[in-house]
């Protein structure tokens, strides 16, 4: 079969779910609960919420390999086609333009920063701060390693995907994720060993930089979500279905997600590492699959300034931790120990930060996307385009 490689049906990025929008949010308010520890943390009142809030960025992979997958694969299970330009024209820029301007603010300001140190701007250019970092003495801007796993994503999953496709067969794709994941428990066990048998102490920060930010440990969120992606296009009758007990998917992640939790009583632990990854990312792939819907508790209503709140959840991503110094270093000595009123003060000086970037640089970047797609479409005929077979 021939496949128009220009027909792409693209997902609106107005085409929200309050479930979906309701997860992002939360995601965000944990990871910014969570890197409170910048200022001294919250209060003992914080702390129980805080604690995990680092899995919030997993929340966010589990989304990512949802919508970027489905995004992809849709128009392949239609029978339509890839188009490479499309995908990459709107993963540049839905990411680079804010990334970019955050990133010149860390060079060249440096009382921006959240921290002295700071890799080189080509490593953060080229995505790759996540693969070689000193912790030690590096620390601003780290929270990009994320972005880097999610364009090494970008990079890759298009190129994956079409090629299983050619010959579609659901237990290649599960022969794929089983050997990932187990590859992953493996990889991550001998990493742990290792590093335990020449470091115990965390002296060199092993655990962050060998095991917590390279991309090939951290795959089982987006894993996760592609796999529903992949159960929603090509088996859409199947998903249907499963779609009525939405609320007992709510259920069995909540209670996962509870083991989660117990696993990652000590974060840096041998089980953690090898076997809490999948189990976390399970529980928070049914929370996504509850929330990708709207017959679901967590789908069914649309709470006011959530959907805000997700819409510019990516920008505040970019500067939370520079905002919580910057407010620090004006005012932090009255806000030390007061409880709410640093809750506050920090979250809504950084949301202030965040919408800033979001309406100032990414909304323009966005429609800026949307008229250079229009001119791709307008000069990309049918006719001269080669499929794949």
């Amino acid at each position: 079969m021939i496949f128009p490689l220009h027909a792409v049906r693209p997902v609106p990025d107005n085409d929200r779910l309050p479930g979906l929008d309701l997860l992002r949010s939360l995601a965000i308010l944990w990871v910014m609960l969570f890197h409170s520890f910048l200022v001294g943390g919250l209060g003992a009142d914080w702390a129980w919420l805080s604690r995990f809030g680092w899995m919030g960025v997993d929340l966010f992979f589990v989304l990512s390999g949802f919508l970027i997958g489905a995004q992809v694969l849709t128009p392949l299970a239609e029978g339509q086609g890839f188009s490479w330009a499309d995908f990459y024209l709107r993963r540049a820029f839905r990411i680079l333009p804010a990334y970019w301007v955050v990133l010149a603010l860390y060079l060249l300001w440096p009382a921006f920063r959240e921290a002295t140190g700071m890799e080189a701007g080509w490593k953060f250019a080229l995505f790759l701060v996540n693969l070689d970092i000193d912790y030690l003495k590096n620390t601003a801007f780290s929270h990009a390693w994320s972005l880097c796993v999610e364009e090494h994503f970008y990079w890759l999953f298009p190129m994956v995907a079409v090629a299983l496709l050619r010959r579609p067969a659901l237990w290649k794709f599960a022969l794929v994720c089983g050997s990932l994941v187990v590859a992953g428990v493996l990889l991550r066990a001998a990493i742990w060993r290792h590093g335990m048998d020449t470091d115990p102490e965390f002296l060199r920060n092993w655990f962050v930089e060998n095991l917590y930010y390279p991309t090939w440990t951290r795959l089982d969120g987006l894993l996760a979500g592609i796999a529903l992606a992949v159960w929603k296009t090509r088996r859409p009758q199947s998903w249907a279905r499963a779609r009525r007990h939405a609320n007992l998917a709510l259920a069995a992640g909540l209670l996962t997600m509870a083991l989660a939790f117990w696993l990652f009583c000590d974060r840096v632990g041998f089980v953690a590492n090898t076997l809490g990854w999948p189990v976390l990312s399970t529980g928070l792939a049914l929370l996504v699959f509850a929330g990708a819907g709207r017959n679901s508790l967590i789908g069914r209503w649309q709470i006011p300034l959530v959907g805000w709140l997700a819409a510019i959840s990516y920008s505040l991503y970019l500067v939370h931790k520079a905002i919580y110094h910057l407010v620090q270093a004006r005012w932090g000595d009255d806000l030390a120990g007061s409880g709410w009123l640093a809750f506050a003060v920090y979250g809504a000086t950084a949301v202030a930060g965040g919408a800033l970037l979001h309406y100032g640089v990414e909304k323009p970047g966005l429609a800026l996307r949307q008229r250079l797609l229009r001119a791709l479409k307008a000069n990309t005929p049918a006719a001269t385009v080669q499929g794949i077979s």
